[in-house]
């Protein structure tokens, strides 16, 4: 049997999640952890061997010859298992961060992360190799390294602790040669080991880490096994509250898992991703930073957590979207508006914060030499029109599922509505972040009527006060953006809506239309005739393009985006043509990894992931899609009584970390400072001291 060749840049497809929900790591087929930020997922890197396989640094565990990997997710968890076999027999390898409910943290003495490696021989007998090499701030900063005898070893850098302890012997080979200041060290700073295991033999390896407080050297051997076996339970606590039971649920639980990996649980705020500068094209630059958060997955992400029956993760969601969107109020740069605008930033780190600064790592070689490496993300500057229907969309998700706003809420999105009537006739950048130019973009103006028809609906049913004045004003406003849509962003001559204003080319956002309550997808002509020329103009080998190449004024090209695909099913579904939405849905479906994970893009011809990975838009539109269809076969979209309960946590602990508001995820410190009742924390600065671009 042909073993495994190990690859330079394993294939983003190739990699595996687990995380602690404050921060996460990317594992490789071959035992290989490529990708970490400490303390959180938009901090510096420890490990970035995913963006330079010589310099970047990684934690490897696997065996000393040839071998062949499996993978699985055990149970429905965040638990990964992968299996080697070896030329002398088998050796199962566990790896998960410790998570822990508020009951069982009590009164125990437990670091702020722990990576934990379990290996097990499960057969014969395998020689077994142990790498460690931490390269911390993208391989910048030169860690001192430390033999702590019988605890292991301590890399101390930047006032953060890391510490390894290993029942497999490691030792710490000679000290490499050393880089100029500031370029990066090559090499020779981490420990290795070899032993070989028999059968029933098991060896634990630990990694913890501390910021700004005393490291913890825990105990490995049954100890570890109990943590082990306590995230374990943890998970299959908090996913027994999965209220879901229509087609491909499979699938359906382990995007809501990946979304609870996402999610930074002292806040409640979901990332795009736990990745920076995975390429859209190898050896291209279109290479960005998905380590934040945009308020554009905003009512996608509320209404799966809800409608999933996790009420609790869903209400945290929404209050760190209002919380953050409350940060800034400042007039756009290049208007003259004298009232102070509600201005909405596109997008926001854990705790709200929009110091995002966009820089570039070139130091590293990026992926496959995808140069260059990004960290911050620049389309904080754009102005970008249609994330004010998807806030105000995301708040009538949540009163129509229960919840309540209050005065100064129903205030906050007053003043949305404002900004939305004096803003709208104004272009944009739009959904996809174009560098180009502004334009009118169809979408964004669609976007702005759904912010004020929403706000006067909720008006309407009393869950937000608004003065006669604004609601002569949003009627009027909204009325003017329903006739320059239907007459300008519609193309007579293609029997289509449009990208742009009086433009010719197509987008796959213009499929939102009907999902975002423009029109009825089963009764309106304009969106069936849409349908079919975006199709006609996107669609390559099944999978949707999200517009024409060369159209976002960046070099180089992408594949399919893997949102528009499950956009495409839930458009059918919704149409009544419930045959196609299946068909679609299960064959995008086939793209994801062997795991259920999926990236941001997929490329037609190969079935390549490229782009961040995994993908919480992705996965956020393969649960709407999936509940839609099953609406279509006539069930509930919000199935299941968790959801109408109020409460699905399965058994697993609700959070609160050093006063942040988290909900349903691992307790433990954050390092956070946040008040009660909010989530986040006024002030907190991102870790990483570095900032970023584009969706």
């Amino acid at each position: 049997m042909p073993s495994d060749p190990i690859p330079t840049y394993a294939p983003i497809r190739d990699y595996a999640l687990i995380g602690d929900c404050r921060t996460a790591a990317l594992v490789s087929r071959w035992g290989s952890v490529d990708f970490l930020c400490l303390p959180r997922f938009d901090s510096p890197s420890v490990f970035a061997a995913l963006l330079d396989a010589r310099r970047g640094g990684r934690f490897s565990v696997r065996p000393a010859g040839e071998f062949r990997a499996r993978r699985r997710y055990i149970d429905s968890t965040n638990v990964l298992e992968t299996t080697f076999e070896a030329r002398g027999g088998v050796l199962r390898l566990t790896d998960v961060m410790s998570v822990a409910g508020e009951d069982e943290r009590r009164g125990e003495l437990l670091p702020e992360h722990e990576l934990l490696r379990c290996l097990e021989c499960v057969d014969g007998e395998v020689e077994v190799e142990v790498a460690c090499d931490p390269r911390p701030r993208w391989a910048a900063a030169e860690p001192a390294l430390r033999d702590r005898g019988a605890l292991g070893f301590t890399w101390d850098f930047d006032g953060q602790l890391l510490a390894l302890r290993s029942e497999v012997p490691i030792a710490h080979p000679a000290r490499g040669r050393q880089a100029p200041p500031g370029a990066g060290h090559p090499g020779g700073e981490g420990v290795r080991g070899r032993e070989t295991l028999r059968a029933g033999d098991r060896r634990f390896l630990s990694l913890a880490s501390a910021t700004a407080e005393p490291g913890i050297f825990l105990p490995l051997g049954d100890a570890a096994a109990r943590r082990l076996e306590r995230s374990l339970r943890w998970w299959r606590g908090w996913v027994a509250g999965c209220s879901y039971a229509g087609p491909g649920r499979e699938a359906v639980v382990r995007s809501l898992l990946t979304l609870k990996l996402l999610t930074y649980s002292p806040s409640g705020a979901v990332i795009a991703a736990p990745t920076t500068s995975l390429p859209e094209e190898i050896g291209g630059s279109r290479n960005w930073d998905y380590r934040y958060c945009w308020l554009r997955d905003a009512s996608w992400t509320l209404a799966a957590f809800f409608d999933l029956g996790f009420r609790d993760e869903g209400q945290a969601f929404f209050s760190w979207l209002l919380y953050a969107t409350r940060m800034r109020t400042a007039v756009p740069a290049g208007h003259r508006w004298t009232p102070r605008l509600r201005i909405l930033n596109v997008l926001y780190d854990v705790h709200g914060e929009v110091r995002l600064r966009e820089r570039q790592l070139p130091w590293l070689e990026g992926y496959a030499g995808s140069r260059p490496v990004r960290v911050g993300n620049g389309a904080r500057g754009q102005l970008q029109l249609d994330i004010f229907g998807e806030v105000v969309q995301a708040a009538s998700e949540y009163v129509e599922r229960g919840g309540t706003l209050d005065a100064s809420e129903g205030r906050l999105l007053r003043q949305l509505g404002e900004t939305v009537s004096r803003l709208w006739r104004e272009p944009d950048e739009g959904i996809w972040e174009k560098r180009s130019g502004r334009s009118h973009h169809t979408y964004s103006k669609a976007m702005c009527w759904v912010a004020l028809d929403k706000l006067l609906l909720l008006d309407e049913r009393g869950a937000i006060a608004l003065p006669a004045a604004a609601v002569r004003r949003f009627r009027g406003e909204r009325d003017a953006l329903r006739h320059a849509v239907e007459t300008e962003g519609f193309n007579p001559r293609l029997g289509s809506y449009v990208d742009v204003f009086g433009g010719e080319d197509l987008d796959a956002s213009l499929l939102l239309l009907g999902l975002r309550g423009w029109d009825d997808p089963a009764r309106s002509p304009r969106l069936a005739a849409t349908l079919a020329a975006v199709r006609g103009s996107l669609e390559s080998n099944g999978l949707l393009y999200r517009y024409r190449p060369g159209a976002d004024g960046i070099p180089g090209g992408e594949a399919a985006f893997g949102i528009c695909n499950f956009w495409l099913a839930e458009f059918l579904a919704r149409a009544g043509r419930l045959e196609e939405a299946m068909a679609q849905f299960e064959r995008v479906l086939g793209y994801a990894n062997e795991l259920g994970l999926f990236g941001e893009e997929i490329e037609p011809q190969t079935g390549a992931a490229l782009g961040n990975f995994p993908q919480a838009f992705t996965h956020v539109g393969l649960i709407s899609a999936a509940l839609a269809i099953t609406a279509a076969c006539g069930g509930p979209r919000r199935p299941g009584s968790a959801a109408a309960a109020g409460t699905a946590t399965g058994g697993a602990e609700d959070v609160k970390g050093k006063g942040g508001a988290g909900a349903g995820g691992p307790s433990g410190t954050a390092g956070t400072a946040g008040t009660a009742g909010t989530a986040g924390t006024t002030g907190a600065t991102g870790a990483a001291g570095s900032q970023g671009v584009r969706r």
